[in-house]
């Protein structure tokens, strides 16, 4: 038996290391652009994708939303095929299992004017996070409310841009409220967002595909609605190149 605890590794230095690792792209950068191609039609490709059991639940999640998934032989890129014909509603038995699924209420409020998601497993109906996401929705026009576990949200008359400020800046409420203002009419300005890195990927990835979004790594955003967007390809920033950028505090 080891004199170690399992909980606990020995390392024992001394060796020189030789060799070179490849830096996968960041799970919560490719799963939130993922839900992020429900916002146009059309086929897209997503490059340095993290071998995770997160990426194949949130292909589940958009295939049963009515999308097409096609894995590469390495795993390290995913093609999404996005149809014109879009389901609304994000059941439990998917949601369930990933926290990041709530970012599809966003773009499927902008898209379909209309979205019905379950809570992420584990959160509870009011806490203060979703009732960041709902309220920023609300704002910018749409009725939401809870019903039977599910956040039911909807723009009948399409989505208006406004002045949003964040009590705090959650990444995932930014992340929602920016892909739903991406649609919207006029011009959002969301004050006292997120500054996180997949946040800034998403938003460049945004911008790519036609949205007017400028802002993006400051606590002030601004979104200029445009009328459409375009399916594009893209390569999640991995954790090296944030670090070169500055995105993230070295540890």
């Amino acid at each position: 038996m080891s004199e170690f605890p399992l909980d606990r590794f020995q390392i024992v230095g001394g060796s020189p290391l030789v060799g070179e690792v490849k830096i996968s792209g960041a799970k919560n950068s490719i799963l939130k652009l993922m839900a992020v191609t429900l916002m146009a039609p059309g086929n897209y490709t997503l490059r340095n994708v993290p071998d995770i059991a997160d990426v194949s639940m949130m292909g589940e999640l958009l295939t049963s939303l009515g999308c097409s998934i096609n894995r590469g032989v390495d795993k390290s890129e995913i093609e999404i095929s996005v149809p014109e014909k879009l389901a609304h509603r994000a059941d439990y038995q998917y949601v369930r299992k990933l926290r990041a699924s709530i970012n599809v209420l966003g773009p499927l409020v902008a898209r379909l004017g209309r979205a019905e998601v379950a809570l992420p497993g584990g959160d509870a109906i009011g806490s203060r996070g979703l009732d960041f996401h709902t309220r920023g929705l609300i704002e910018l026009g749409a009725e939401t409310h809870n019903e039977h576990g599910y956040i039911i949200a909807s723009a009948p008359k399409g989505l208006r841009g406004a002045r949003i400020e964040l009590d705090f800046p959650s990444v995932g409420a930014t992340e929602n409220i920016m892909t739903a203002a991406v649609l919207a009419k006029g011009v959002t300005t969301l004050e006292n967002a997120a500054r996180e890195p997949d946040l800034v990927d998403i938003g460049n990835f945004l911008n790519a595909m036609g949205a007017k979004i400028e802002g993006l790594g400051t606590p002030t955003l601004t979104i200029t609605g445009v009328d459409a967007l375009r399916p594009v390809d893209h390569t999640a920033i991995p954790i090296e190149s944030l670090l070169e950028l500055g995105l993230l505090p070295p540890r």
